[in-house]
């Protein structure tokens, strides 16, 4: 085989691109070509196929040219890949003008964080687009519902029957594991079997508000795919009848959105991502939310760059936290792990009994039942390897 054919050469000359041309001794043509050719469009914008290129007359005159790229990376990368490279040409060539016009809402491969991008547009956006991106954000949300909201239903609503136990059970409330258990003095040898005097049950579904859930989130642009999330698992949680839940959003401000629970795409354009942050005026609310605090969850999602007063923010935690409230702070909920956060207040926070940590999506449903079932949080963080804020020594 010679070098001209090598798939590894081919693969370094795509990677390293046109300067490495000569070096690599291969020449690319057919797909090969048009891959590096989309590739240089983004990571060699100023060059002569470049998505800046020559730009004179504004965005308009380049939008043609950028429609054209993203129907190629369509074509040629696969789906994880072309977000990854449209996140890069929004963040790198400030092409976020470009989401005003609808052909290139059309065009793009709709995800998390092209939604975020469209909710820090939201208050820009003309009437032409607007439909077209509510029709994106839709079809993320819905795509994120899909697979999101079963994991959430399940685990949440079996911690819930879990959480309160029942003497007395139906042949089908009985939880045989924990009956077995509490029955193993009744060991009878000769039948080999145990005879269970105490039935252990799950509890029965009540009417009345089994948990209240307030999910309390920073809306400031680092936390704008925390934002999407909380707001799809904040739906999911509204739908089940044995949760109260609340959803609050803050910058300097404090909105509380709990209304429009019942549809997370006009829930987000709701949404103002940007601004300062006022951590302590948000908790101050919701501490005002809280009825039964035995029976409450509070979720602080945010960075905990505090723009307000952290004293006060530590002295309300420390309240919340002796009142009986499970309150936990989520540095992130994404899938991109902790972005940058205030250790010290991270620590502060731990030593008041309020784990902070960042979680992905896919691990929270199960932490939410771990709340409900009042487990040690910090526990169930280590136990999967999740590194949470430590008190400061």
């Amino acid at each position: 085989m010679s070098q001209y054919d090598d798939p590894r050469l081919r693969r370094w000359r795509l990677i390293l691109g046109g300067p490495a041309q000569e070096s690599c001794g291969v020449g690319l043509t057919g797909d090969d070509a048009a891959i590096d050719q989309a590739l240089a469009a983004l990571y060699d914008p100023d060059g002569p196929g470049g998505l800046r290129g020559e730009r004179r007359g504004g965005s308009e005159s380049s939008a043609p040219r950028v429609a054209r790229w993203l129907g190629d990376i369509r074509k040629y990368f696969p789906a994880s890949v072309v977000q990854v490279m449209q996140k890069d040409a929004l963040d790198r060539l400030k092409l976020r003008d470009m989401l005003l016009q609808p052909e290139m809402l059309e065009a793009v491969q709709p995800d998390v964080h092209l939604v975020a991008s469209l909710i820090s547009l939201n208050r820009v956006i003309p009437a032409k687009t607007r439909e077209t991106a509510r029709l994106v954000v839709r079809k993320v949300v819905e795509a994120l519902m899909k697979r999101l909201e079963e994991p959430m239903r399940s685990a949440v609503s079996g911690a819930l029957n879990r959480a309160e136990r029942n003497r007395r059970p139906r042949l089908a409330e009985i939880d045989w594991h924990r009956t077995i258990r509490a029955n193993l003095r009744h060991w009878q040898a000769e039948y080999r079997t145990v005879i269970p005097e105490t039935l252990i049950g799950y509890g029965r579904k009540s009417r009345r508000t089994q948990r209240e859930v307030i999910l309390c989130i920073d809306q400031s642009g680092s936390m704008a795919a925390s934002v999407v999330y909380s707001s799809i698992f904040g739906a999911v949680l509204a739908s089940l009848p044995a949760v109260q839940t609340r959803l609050v959003v803050f910058d300097t401000a404090v909105v509380d959105l709990s209304d429009q629970l019942d549809d997370p795409v006009e829930l987000l354009f709701g949404v103002q991502l940007g601004g300062g942050t006022d951590i302590n005026r948000a908790i101050g609310y919701c501490q005002g939310l809280v009825r039964e605090p035995h029976n409450t969850i509070l979720v602080l999602i945010s960075d905990l760059i505090e723009g307000g007063v952290a004293q006060q923010l530590l002295r309300r935690a420390a309240e919340l936290v002796d009142s009986g409230v499970q309150f936990i702070t989520l540095l992130a909920l994404s899938d991109e792990g902790a972005p940058v956060y205030d250790h010290r207040l991270a620590a502060q926070l731990a030593a008041l009994g309020v784990p902070s940590f960042a979680c992905t999506p896919d691990l929270f449903p199960e932490l939410m039942a771990a709340a409900i079932r009042r487990e040690d949080i910090g526990l169930w963080a280590g136990r999967r390897g999740i590194a949470a804020a430590r008190e400061a020594r």
